[in-house]
């Protein structure tokens, strides 16, 4: 079996996928192909639960009254998901889940797409996720602020 269909049956399945050798954009692609909404939740500057949860709320265009914790992502994400014609697919890119204020939340947010899985195969529908993490932010330098979540800095 090749690369293109070893992925298209992981896809297929369901659930969270390891697509080590694969590129973000060929996955994105062959998610789409099927027929799946794909997003990319950028979770890179996400330092909390907040800011990972503002990250996708940004990627898929929930409402304004989504409530910032993990119910709500429940909620919203299965929202979602009946809203697509075949099911959903989201990738996760750097999720910091060594940062220490993020560690039991990334486990908590992948607790919740587990359960969308399942939500998803009882709707017959697919829910697909991957979580690339990307460790610990670096410590940040003496005298520089941290660039702000919404990635701009006021012009000094």
């Amino acid at each position: 079996m090749n690369q293109a269909q070893s992925l298209q049956k992981k896809l297929q399945k369901g659930g969270l996928i390891d697509v080590a050798d694969v590129s973000r954009d060929d996955v994105v692609g062959a998610a789409s192909d099927l027929g799946l909404a794909a997003f990319v939740v950028d979770c890179d500057r996400a330092r909390s639960r907040s800011a990972v949860l503002r990250a996708v709320v940004k990627a898929v265009d929930f409402p304004e009254f989504f409530g910032s914790n993990l119910d709500a992502l429940y909620d919203c994400l299965c929202d979602t998901l009946l809203d697509q014609k075949t099911g959903l697919f989201l990738w996760f890119h750097n999720l910091h889940s060594g940062d220490p204020a993020l560690a039991d939340d990334a486990k908590a947010i992948q607790g919740i797409c587990n359960d969308v899985v399942e939500f998803a195969a009882n709707s017959d529908k697919r829910f697909v996720y991957v979580i690339e993490h990307a460790g610990k932010h670096p410590d940040p330098e003496p005298g520089i602020a941290p660039t702000p979540y919404s990635g701009s800095r006021e012009q000094e």
